[in-house]
């Protein structure tokens, strides 16, 4: 039965596509953000604001959108063909799913490397060059290795998101793992061969995890000796200010002007009255799965972040971790496993809006736990203590003391559980109610009948609330 059921050709074909997209999308982003790191934090440019806001910026385009945008751009009556009156092929496949996913997930690459970049000691550099090393040979010895654990953390992240896509691959026709979960799941419902795809998914994000915890086990990146860190100094482009420029303008024309022209097009074809009804209905829902899920996921983060500041013990750490593995789990699978949970235990869960709240809630636990652990971290734990001194219990002194200092992280958190559930697809699509139609699951359905112009207001809202969450993440980065 195993041999039947793991080991077939048609696997090993899903696991070569499934790991070339994600090497090829990891490659295409060191590529990217690297470049766009070190000009945005070593190099005197004047549009260091505008680089810091060009490597964020796409987070605000899901990839779903973005693959809706590129899929618009060719074919005939596509973008290209109304603009400049010739018709290029629609891109998709391995080379579209490629493409999307890489733009879709620099920023992660790119932020890591930036807030490492920042916060190296720069003196090591000047040692380098004091012996004889020139800015080249600087780079590659000195630099690169100390940008090894943000690499490392930004390609985590990022082969975590490749490996556990959905939306991008269904649509670009890209068969990987998550793709053929779905296929599984709609065309020939077999649960024993599901689950162990699902199992397969699984276990590759878990590599991807055990990997990248052996090659930081016990590297050391931080100053050993005393001294002061040198002050920041930037390098002068000289005869590299054309290609930067040159790359910076590239990248803007690609991952921003192109897929938000995309969109506006396809919006000025849609005849909105047939849609507006649809739209209404859509945005009410995907709020009335979200903002539960934003609250519940806030309450559950909470006591997690504060066992885990406040309490340093042997179980403290592990039970936080606990929370990062709903995050870690690709969504498809973690929606299945939901699937096969309420039709055990209980049928009436399934495919209800409670359901499908609780699962975005352990899914984006992690994401929640993050702003609520940093306010902790700043809120003093001796007025805690002083409380207690004056007579409180240790539950009346945190919400008398703790609890208002932790305001601004409990509103981040919620508002960014918020803003991730509102644009996910899979755990949406497997555990949606009946009927219940949400933004993403309408751009997700009219693109993948070719209906762009149907899927423009959908999409375009998607991105106005995407860029609240970006907006939030700017305000912080172009502080630095």
């Amino acid at each position: 039965m195993l041999n039947n059921v793991v080991f077939r050709t048609r696997n090993l074909y899903l696991l070569g596509n499934t790991l070339l997209l994600t090497f090829g999308v990891l490659l295409l982003d060191i590529l990217i953000a690297l470049p766009l790191a070190y000009l945005s934090v070593r190099v005197k440019i004047k549009a260091r604001k505008f680089i810091t806001i060009l490597g964020v910026l796409p987070l605000a385009i899901p990839g779903y959108v973005m693959a809706y945008a590129l899929l618009g751009l060719g074919g005939y009556n596509g973008t290209f063909q109304a603009w400049f009156g010739w018709t290029i092929p629609r891109i998709n496949g391995f080379s579209g799913s490629l493409i999307v996913l890489t733009l879709c997930t620099f920023p992660y690459l790119y932020l890591n490397l930036r807030t490492a970049l920042a916060g190296m000691d720069r003196s090591i550099e000047e040692v380098s060059r004091s012996l004889g090393h020139d800015a080249k040979s600087t780079f590659f010895n000195v630099i690169l290795p100390q940008l090894r654990p943000a690499l490392l953390a930004g390609s985590l992240l990022v082969s975590l998101h490749v490996i556990g896509d959905f939306g991008t691959v269904s649509l670009m026709r890209f068969e990987t793992f998550s793709y053929a979960l779905y296929l599984q799941y709609i065309a020939a419902y077999d649960r024993i061969y599901a689950a162990w795809l699902a199992l397969m998914l699984l276990a590759l994000t878990t590599g991807a995890l055990v990997l990248e915890y052996k090659m930081l086990k016990k590297a050391i990146f931080h100053r050993l000796g005393r001294g002061v860190s040198k002050a920041k100094s930037y390098l002068e482009l000289g005869p590299w200010a054309v290609p930067a420029y040159t790359f910076v303008g590239i990248l803007f024309l690609v991952a921003i002007v192109l897929p938000v022209s995309s969109i506006v097009f396809w919006l000025n074809q849609t005849a909105f009255a047939s849609v507006a009804g649809n739209l209404y209905e859509a945005f009410l829902n995907s709020v009335q799965a979200s903002a539960p899920a934003a609250v519940l996921t806030t309450l559950m983060a909470l006591p997690l972040a504060y066992i885990g500041v406040r309490y340093k013990t042997r179980l403290s750490n592990p039970i936080e971790r606990v929370a990062y593995l709903g995050y870690a789990t690709p969504p498809l699978a973690f929606a299945l496993a939901f699937v096969f949970f309420s039709l055990q235990v209980s049928s009436v869960l399934y495919q209800s809006l409670l359901l499908l709240v609780i699962a975005y809630s352990l899914h984006f636990l992690a994401e929640g736990i993050g702003p609520v652990r940093s306010a902790l971290y700043q809120a003093p734990e001796d007025l805690e203590e002083a409380a207690q001194s004056l007579g409180y219990s240790s539950i009346k002194s945190f919400f008398k003391v703790t609890l208002p200092l932790l305001r601004g992280g409990i509103i981040a958190s919620a508002s960014l559980v918020f803003l991730s559930a509102m644009k996910e697809l899979s755990i949406t699509f497997l555990l949606s109610p009946i009927g219940f139609d949400t933004l993403a699951l309408n751009v997700w359905s009219y693109t993948g009948e070719a209906m762009f112009a149907e899927a423009a207001p959908f999409a375009l809202l998607i991105l106005l609330f995407s860029s609240l969450f970006v907006g939030f993440l700017f305000t912080k980065e172009l502080k630095k």
